[in-house]
């Protein structure tokens, strides 16, 4: 027996992060979003199933998301990148800003209340849904992306958000994109090279950031070497990562196949229901 499963238990539950993986890669390639936003939710029930503590459990799914996130997105930015979809320029503006963000984002994790990472989580997971289901041509900030201090500010947020909710910063980069006059596929494309940008020093931070928790709770195995390391699940990481490199190429091909607005529906539909599962968290009080 392990956390009160027993080896049927256990089986099933390395099987459904095996399919996950499958899932997250996909939707990685597709939305260009790392896949984080798929891995949350799913690695959240696993990690109850687990007896993960409610206290440190939502930052261990974050920082077991980010830690996958590095080598599917690396997969994902070389596929739109051969497309030549890939807005260099946005990179070369944002790279400083977002790493100064992802550090940011690390300490806040070492001591923000639970709670905080599911509102960030839903309120930004569901203000993109609305952007992109009723989206309208009018609905934007500019008809181009600045290229002042705004851009920075932007960057900086991209980065501090992206840490707190383990996205790989896809989410934000396509609504700023796209409320700034860019094409839904370049926002995608672009996005899938932020989250490189992202979730290299993020996974580091939140190994930083849940180093205490082993000490804390050494009765957890889930939480100890060598099942984890801080808040990066080591066991999920390596049960979920083979699949997702398998998949991520195939969602930049179905991408790239869409018309704009399916893609935008079909994300806007995905981001609604993935962000009402916290909602129901949040309201249940757990």
């Amino acid at each position: 027996m392990m956390a009160g499963l027993d080896p049927k238990g256990l089986l099933e539950l390395a099987l459904l992060l095996i399919a996950v993986g499958a899932l997250s890669g996909f939707l990685a390639g597709l939305f260009g979003i790392g896949g984080g936003a798929i891995l949350v939710p799913v690695f959240y029930e696993c990690f109850r199933l687990a007896g993960v503590p409610l206290e440190v459990r939502m930052p261990l799914c974050i920082g077991t998301s980010l830690a996958i996130i590095i080598p599917t997105s690396l997969s994902s930015f070389r596929a739109h990148y051969r497309r030549g979809a890939v807005d260099m320029e946005i990179l070369k503006r944002w790279w400083l800003p977002i790493v100064i963000g992802v550090a940011a984002g690390s300490v806040t994790a070492r001591f923000a209340p639970e709670r905080l990472f599911k509102i960030v989580f839903v309120v930004v997971a569901w203000s993109a849904a609305a952007r992109l289901l009723l989206a309208r041509e009018t609905w934007k900030f500019g008809d181009d992306v600045p290229k002042g201090f705004l851009m920075r500010i932007y960057g900086f947020f991209v980065g501090l958000l992206s840490t707190l909710m383990g996205i790989g910063g896809g989410l934000f980069a396509n609504l700023l994109m796209t409320f700034y006059g860019r094409p839904i596929h370049q926002a995608v494309a672009t996005s899938s090279a932020l989250a490189v940008l992202i979730s290299i020093p993020g996974a580091l931070g939140y190994v930083y950031a849940g180093w205490p928790a082993a000490a804390r709770f050494p009765d957890v195995a889930a939480l100890q070497l060598p099942f984890a390391l801080g808040y990066v699940s080591l066991i999920g990481a390596l049960l979920v990562m083979p699949t997702t490199l398998v998949t991520a190429p195939l969602g930049v091909r179905v991408a790239h196949a869409l018309s704009k607005r399916a893609l935008e529906m079909a994300f806007g539909a995905y981001l609604f229901i993935v962000g009402g599962r916290f909602v129901i968290s949040l309201l249940g009080g757990h």
